[in-house]
Order: C-alpha cells, then sequence, then structure tokens
C-alpha cells in the first residue's frame, strides 16, 4: 500500500460528514428484517425511507415529489427557467442483510451538496437530487427499474415479474399506490439534461490499497445475468450405482467451478450467488438445481465471449452426466463509460481536497449512472471502503472520506454549472 496522502476536507464539510453518517445510522433502523437491514422495492420500508429523506431534502431547500416508479426526487431551480439541469443522485434500497452506505451514502451527500452550493442563490443550471428505488433488484430480480423508468426504458414484460411471494410488479405497484399505466410519466426529457453525477462507495479495495481516500470512475462494468436449471433424475440414494446417477447438484457444482475457472481466466467476473436443489432429502440423488450467474466485464464483446465459452462447458458437464443445464438470460446491461468532460470536473474536484494524482477505477459494481448514461452523459466520485467488502454489514465508509466527497462534489458541481 502507498502512502496515504495529507487532504483535509473543510469545516462546512466536516459538520455535513457527521449529519449524513446519522442519517445512514436513523435509515439503518428503517428495515424488514429486525437486527439486519433489508429494504426493498415498494415496501412499507421504502415508503417510509422516501418519507424521511424527503424531510431533510425540504429541511435543505428542495421542492420534492415521488415520480410514476416510486422514485423521490429534491430540486433547486436555475437561475433562468430554461436553465439546463444537473441530476445527482444513488439509490435507497438494499439488498437482504445489506450494509448501510451503499447507494444511501451517495443520495445523502447529494444533498448537502446541493443544499452548499445554493446557499448564496440558483446556479445556471438546477440542481436535481433523485434517490432512486429499486438499483439493486432484490425484490423482483430485475437490477435498475427505478433509473430505468426515469431514463425512459421501461419494458412492459417487466409487469409480470413476480417476488417470492408470488406478487407480480404490477399488483405491488398497484398497493404502493402507483398507477402502471402512468410509469412512463417518471422519464426525464434528455434534451435538458447536463448530465448526471453519483457519489458512491468503491466496492472494491483498490482506493484503500492506493492510499486514497477518492476515486475518479472512468466505466461501469457490462453484465449479464443467467437464472440456470440442471434438471437430471431423482432416484434413491442408496440403490442407485453411480453409473447410473444423474445427478443435478454434481452437475450444477460442477458448472459453478467452470465459471470460476473460466472468468479467472479470462480476467472477468463471474459469481454463482444463489442454489438449490429439489427434491432437497437426504436419501435422494437430486433431480434438480437451480442456481444463479453473474456475468460482469469491462467491455461488452469480452464478457459476451466468456459467456460462450461458459455454455460450451454446461454443454459438456451435463452431456457427460446425463442432466440438461440450460441457462435463461434475465438481465443485460451494456458497459457505460464517464463522460471526460464530468471526469475532468470530478477530477478537479479531488484534486481540490489536496490529493495531487486522484486515480482511475474501472468500476465492477452495477449502479443507477448505467442507466442514466443511455439518456445523458455520466460520472463517478468513489469513496474509500476499507477492505473493499460491500453488500455486507461490515460495509464502511469514514467520516473524515464523506467529508473529502462532499467537498470533491461541491467544485464538481460547480465546475459543470460554469461550463
Amino acid at each position: 500500500m502507498s502512502a496515504p496522502s495529507v487532504v483535509r476536507a473543510s469545516a462546512t464539510a466536516t459538520a455535513d460528514a457527521a449529519l449524513i453518517a446519522g442519517w445512514c445510522d436513523e435509515l439503518a433502523a428503517v428495515t424488514e428484517e429486525p437486527g439486519r437491514i433489508t429494504r426493498v422495492y415498494l415496501s412499507p420500508e421504502h415508503a417510509r425511507v422516501n418519507a424521511i429523506v424527503a424531510g431533510w431534502m425540504r429541511d435543505a431547500g428542495l421542492s420534492t415529489w415521488q415520480d410514476a416508479a416510486g422514485n423521490l426526487h429534491g430540486r433547486v431551480d436555475g437561475a433562468t427557467p430554461d436553465a439546463p439541469v444537473l441530476l445527482l443522485g444513488s439509490h435507497l434500497d438494499t439488498v437482504v442483510d445489506a450494509g448501510r452506505y451503499d447507494g444511501i451514502v451517495g443520495v445523502l451527500m447529494a444533498i448537502r451538496t446541493v443544499a452548499r452550493v445554493t446557499a448564496d442563490g440558483p446556479l445556471p443550471v438546477a440542481l436535481e437530487v433523485i434517490a432512486f428505488s429499486d438499483e439493486e433488484g432484490t425484490r423482483f430480480g430485475k437490477a435498475l427499474l427505478g433509473s430505468s423508468a426515469v431514463a425512459g426504458v421501461w419494458d412492459e414484460s417487466w409487469w409480470d415479474l413476480t417476488d417470492g411471494d408470488g406478487v407480480t410488479l404490477r399488483d405491488a405497484f398497484t398497493r404502493f399506490g402507483l398507477d402502471p399505466s402512468r410509469v412512463h410519466e417518471a422519464a426525464v426529457e434528455p434534451s435538458v439534461l447536463a448530465g448526471y453525477l453519483e457519489a458512491h462507495i468503491e466496492q472494491g479495495p483498490y482506493l484503500e490499497q492506493a492510499g486514497q481516500a477518492l476515486g475518479v470512475v472512468t466505466s461501469i462494468a457490462s453484465a449479464r445475468r443467467f437464472t440456470v436449471e440442471a434438471v437430471g433424475e431423482a432416484r434413491h440414494a442408496g440403490g442407485t450405482p453411480y453409473d447410473r446417477r444423474h445427478d443435478a447438484l454434481l452437475a450444477a457444482a460442477e458448472a459453478a467451478l467452470a465459471v470460476e475457472r473460466i472468468c479467472r481466466a479470462s480476467q472477468h467476473v463471474g459469481t454463482v450467488g444463489t442454489m438449490t436443489v429439489e427434491p432437497g432429502a437426504v436419501n435422494v440423488v437430486p433431480g434438480l438445481a437451480r442456481f444463479s450467474v453473474d456475468l460482469r466485464g469491462e467491455f461488452d464483446e469480452g464478457r459476451d465471449a466468456v459467456w460462450e465459452e461458459i455454455t460450451k462447458a454446461f454443454a459438456l458437464i451435463g452431456e457427460r452426466r446425463g442432466v440438461s443445464v440450460e441457462p435463461t438470460e434475465v438481465h443485460r446491461a451494456p458497459a457505460v463509460f464517464c463522460a471526460p468532460r464530468l471526469m475532468d470536473a470530478v477530477r478537479a474536484g479531488i484534486e481540490s481536497t489536496g490529493e495531487p494524482r486522484p486515480i482511475e477505477l474501472f468500476s465492477r459494481a452495477g449502479h443507477d449512472a448505467m442507466s442514466l448514461g443511455l439518456v445523458t452523459d455520466v460520472a463517478m466520485l468513489f469513496l474509500r471502503n476499507p477492505d473493499g467488502i460491500s453488500h455486507h454489514p461490515d460495509e464502511f465508509v469514514s467520516t473524515e472520506d464523506i467529508a473529502l466527497g462532499l467537498d470533491a462534489l461541491a467544485v464538481a458541481v460547480g465546475r459543470v454549472a460554469a461550463a
């Protein structure tokens, strides 16, 4: 690890960072599972955090509303009625048993940054903070639902998605008080946008290894997700010889190892995050195994070539074991490359904190900026996350680093506004 840079946050940012850390603790208590943080789309907890954060937005001088997809917005108008709109934001939903900073700290930083940069009056741009409602895809298995609606790329086939209780996305909309027929009203008008900036904890160890608190994101990984069914034959565990077994679990396990082997060799990231087995009895050879595959890469072409290699491996495993191994794609997102002009603004912001050589990072994790990148220029500011752990209760970012991020984000917003 290199020696840390000597940087110091402003008094305003230090005070705001302490406030934000307390807010993160307050939101962490809004969960459907006592003792651990779980907050999913269109749930009572979603409604509660929107109401809480809307109050903080109004206290900061922003006008607020909830859009037709359940995203929370806060806005300060620009100096003129036709001022372009600079969007800032991140998400308030979580994975199961989450940390308290992923997404959330970016929303809260955006609120305090807008309050700070507009304290002396409006800017040449309007500033709009969006707290996206479903970045993670925890409930319905489809990520980026909230930001997809804002980007105007809602897919009508999504209405039939179901959660673990069999509730469809359409029914969940209605129960939440939203009208599915009006979801298109959440879309922004691209022609008025000046860009989108997102602050987020790094979900990896690279800033810590470099001894830097903040980093400039260059691009966001392309991603594909699949559900895979391995179908064999359930038979008596004691009475079935090995040469007559068609064990779905062993085929799935071998397939999971193939994902790791192929991705490690090609410098891609592949993860089997879930696996279930049927009939699930101790004395029965498994006849069915279902598992997930999450595949990510810096470039779409490389990612797709790796997937072809993986599917060939699945076919060979299935043929050898007499088990069909069939994947179904459930999510696809292209790589998003950050706009140089906005990266320059983020870089200038980091340099203003005293860091002379800001590190540039490729984001292996997905973000709402991927959706916004379909309609406007985007850039991201990463904050150091000790040990890089995320999607876990031990996820962390220090108040000192939040303060530095606030100073950097304020400068970045000012650069974009003045351009």
